[in-house]
């Protein structure tokens, strides 16, 4: 065990040991999900029409009394006529009248359980062996005296959807910053008055960054005490690219990457995790084809192409003006990421063109999401005078392992332990 593994070690005995004194004083914690980080639950409608005989109403057979049925993570979305149905289900459709984003006709959508970490913990807790998520973070906390419904909040939402920039509607995206506002404020009060710790994983950050910049700095010096930014995408990454492309499998064996590209195309949030100019130059070329390159300033240029024509429009006025500025929040802010895996930086196609996986060139990151776009804050913030950031890098640590491996989690555990520590000695002082 390396010096650092073993402080990490000693301290988080030290902070079970003293839990009982701990639990008081601890902050009230709510944990924000990544794209694809919770449970999501659909019912159809007589306004649904099946794309097949595999997909139709009576599939699948287990629902409740309601109708309603797990979408994601389902297992058999695994085999070819139901992965059809999943990518017929999840899609998207932006509607340029309402300049918003809906469900495909006659599928209804819900998040379970908002406000706690049950929809976090597994994709699916008939499988919790081979879909756990936030399950040892949740069991590493608990260690130092949290309680889920009391001290420990789950904000779980649909990833699907995202936010858009000011002037353009998002009903979906908007209505879970006023569920997380709101709970953010009621976890507080059930907890004295004490300030919240907010702890994202990969896409939640953003969220987070945008709720506490959409709200005045009256209410964040109230009720937000820290925010803790694990693996965050502030820049987007090259993947999203190849995602867009090809379709991605994610590594999920049996998935035909091009069967769930349309869904994965059509998701908002998706979209908004596209390489951002801002931190990936011109001159920096990330798609590459037997007759072009594509840069981030490209993107408008590269969704058409790929035959995606549809996601020109909402990229440009909703999605690129709310991502270039990545203001400061003025709360204390730590970002916590794995560096030194190889992570997909070019993507080479051949001339069979973007229905075919491409070849990769890598360069450092934690694996799905680049270095550049992790370590962003460092540089953009680096004249902000009311901008605390503490950076925590973390040597072969992947994007999701981060939430899995002991030593991530002590890490993540001694800053959440800091924090408490801190402001009960500041509460002491005074």
């Amino acid at each position: 065990m390396s010096g650092l593994g073993l402080k990490l070690a000693l301290l988080r005995i030290a902070m079970m040991l003293c839990v009982c004194k701990a639990t008081s004083s601890l902050h009230p914690l709510i944990l924000v999900p990544g794209s694809g980080g919770n449970q999501l639950e659909a019912r159809l409608t007589t306004g649904y029409k099946p794309s097949g005989l595999f997909c139709g109403r009576f599939y699948p057979i287990f629902k409740d009394k309601e109708g309603w049925f797990r979408l994601w993570f389902d297992p058999s979305v695994l085999l070819a006529p139901f992965t059809k149905c999943f990518n017929q289900r999840m899609m998207l459709y932006y509607d340029p009248d309402l300049d918003d984003y809906r469900n495909a006709p006659g599928v209804e959508t819900r998040v379970p359980e908002f406000g706690s970490t049950n929809s976090l913990l597994y994709l699916n807790p008939n499988l919790k062996s081979l879909t756990a998520y936030m399950a040892p973070l949740v069991k590493f906390l608990e260690e130092i005296g949290y309680v889920s419904g009391e001290t420990m909040f789950g904000a779980p939402y649909d990833f699907r959807y995202g936010l858009a920039a000011e002037g353009h509607p998002s009903h979906v995206g908007s209505k879970f910053l006023q569920d997380l506002k709101d709970l953010i404020e009621k976890a507080s009060a059930s907890n004295g008055g004490k300030p919240v710790i907010l702890l994202s994983h990969s896409l939640g950050g953003l969220y987070v960054l945008q709720l506490l910049n959409r709200n005045p700095p009256s209410w964040r010096r109230r009720f937000i005490k820290h925010f803790i930014a694990l693996s965050a995408p502030w820049g987007g990454t090259v993947q999203e690219m190849l995602t867009f492309a090809s379709g991605s499998s994610f590594g999920v064996p049996l998935v035909d990457p091009l069967l769930v590209r349309g869904e994965q195309r059509s998701s908002v949030s998706n979209l908004w995790l596209m390489p951002s100019p801002k931190l990936f130059g011109p001159g920096k070329a990330l798609v590459i084809t037997p007759n072009k390159a594509y840069s981030a300033h490209d993107i408008p240029e590269f969704l058409n192409d790929i035959g995606y024509p549809e996601g020109v429009i909402p990229y440009i006025s909703r999605i690129l003006p709310m991502t270039e500025p990545l203001a400061a929040p003025n709360v204390g802010l730590t970002c916590i990421f794995g560096t030194g895996v190889k992570t997909p930086e070019t993507l080479l196609y051949g001339e069979a063109g973007f229905d075919k996986q491409p070849e990769a060139v890598y360069g450092d990151g934690d694996g799905t999401v680049n270095l550049e776009s992790l370590s962003a804050l460092e540089s953009l913030w680096a004249f902000e005078k009311n901008q605390s950031l503490k950076v925590i890098r973390m040597s072969g640590i992947s994007h999701t392992s981060i939430l899995e491996i002991s030593a991530a989690l002590d890490a993540i555990v001694a800053e959440i332990s800091s924090i408490n520590s801190k402001a009960q000695a500041e509460v002491s002082f005074e």
